[in-house]
């Protein structure tokens, strides 16, 4: 399966110049495409009786060359590659909007996710990368052999720049330790496994919330655009870096863990958008990572050949009895500790979820190979295993 792969670069001054420039243009390829986009969209509202096809991809190239190329100089100053590939991926936002499976584009700003992609000449090296008109690049890493990408993606975070490639990995079938297993994700804890464990969440940024309040609230009087300003707005990007760092270190762990040692994964399907709504609890929420969460295990689970199966979001896990299948009418979220009034079963909330998840994900599995409701172990027959 393809993966993608992510590193720093170790870049000289002079490389540093060529990557902001070719960002730079990318970026000015993306705003004029995006303009001439709306200006078409609001004609063709306008005069409906004169509407004119919406571009393509090479019309957007074939518009650039011909009438922002010409009269700017310093496209010719870096590979052609770059403002290609924004205008492709602007016409695959605008398909991603008349789909309405994403919001409108928006013009990017300099600074803000600075980011380009090349292709052509690209050559691995142990711990180096050559890319077209950039030449060799270093990395503070050993990079992987025998795979030599088409195309690579060049990005800014804070100061730094990364590189991004799509690697092929080979799935590998891991002992599992555990057939079934439900996860419960919440905010006290990050998640609660049927089987008992409980893994705690970073909480990155909580930790350093105060540290970044103190050095957003010093950069106040700061002129914007003079050099102090920079400086500190290099050093505030730096901090939300590392927040994001821990936080995605910390899921990653977790994540592994329970895709290489558990066969049938039963998670719920949260609407985490939803969720981000309460303003109570929003904070709380982002900085758990529930949908970057359900991500990993999404492509981990198939490259450790474990299932992932997505448990339906109004299935009552929570006020459902985990011993008698009795279901309450209301639990506050103040509760931690489930009380079953039908059968005396008294269990910590995310672990009476938990559990239901895990048989309600069991059933699911049974139901979907075709097999007896008695045998709940796990799929013996390949064939079967893999059509779940």
């Amino acid at each position: 399966m393809l993966l993608g792969f992510k590193t720093e670069l170790k870049v000289s001054k002079q490389q540093r110049l060529l990557l902001a420039q070719h960002a730079g243009v990318a970026r000015h390829a993306w705003n004029q495409g995006l303009a001439l986009c709306q200006q078409l969209l609001i004609h063709n509202r306008t005069n409906p009786d004169e509407k004119i096809k919406f571009p393509t991809a090479i019309d957007l190239h074939k518009w650039l060359v011909a009438s922002v190329k010409s009269t700017h100089s310093w496209y010719y100053e870096v590979s052609k590659c770059a403002p290609q590939y924004a205008l492709k991926h602007l016409a695959d936002a605008f398909k991603s909007f008349f789909k309405k499976s994403k919001g409108f584009p928006n013009f990017k700003k300099k600074g803000k996710h600075d980011s380009f992609t090349l292709d052509g000449a690209i050559h691995i090296d142990e711990r180096k990368v050559k890319v077209p008109v950039i030449g060799w690049v270093k990395t503070y890493e050993l990079l992987p052999k025998g795979y030599q990408p088409k195309s690579v993606t060049i990005s800014k975070q804070a100061d730094s720049w990364f590189i991004s490639w799509k690697l092929e990995v080979e799935t590998s079938q891991t002992p599992k330790q555990q057939e079934f297993v439900g996860i419960d994700l919440g905010i006290n804890h990050l998640a609660t496994l049927s089987t008992g464990e409980v893994f705690d969440g970073a909480k990155s940024y909580k930790k350093s919330e105060n540290k970044l309040a103190r050095m957003q609230y010093l950069n106040r009087h700061k002129k914007i655009g003079s050099s102090n300003y920079r400086k500190a707005q290099i050093k505030i990007a730096r901090l939300h870096q590392k927040i994001t760092n821990v936080r995605k270190d910390t899921l990653h762990k977790v994540t592994t863990y329970i895709s290489k040692n558990h066969a049938f994964i039963g998670i719920e399907d949260l609407n985490v958008s939803g969720m981000l709504a309460n303003g109570k609890l929003a904070k709380a929420i982002a900085d758990m990572g529930f949908y970057e969460f359900r991500r990993q295990l999404e492509y981990k689970t198939q490259l450790y050949g474990s299932k992932l199966v997505v448990v339906d979001r109004f299935y009552p896990s929570s006020k459902t009895c985990s011993s008698c299948g009795e279901k309450k009418i209301s639990l506050s979220l103040s509760q931690r500790v489930f009380q079953c009034e039908h059968c005396g079963f008294e269990c910590d909330r995310d672990l009476n979820a938990a559990i239901n998840l895990s048989s309600y994900a069991a059933r699911l599995v049974v139901l979907a190979c075709g097999l007896d409701s008695a045998d709940t172990s796990r799929c013996k027959q390949e064939e079967k295993a893999d059509n779940c």
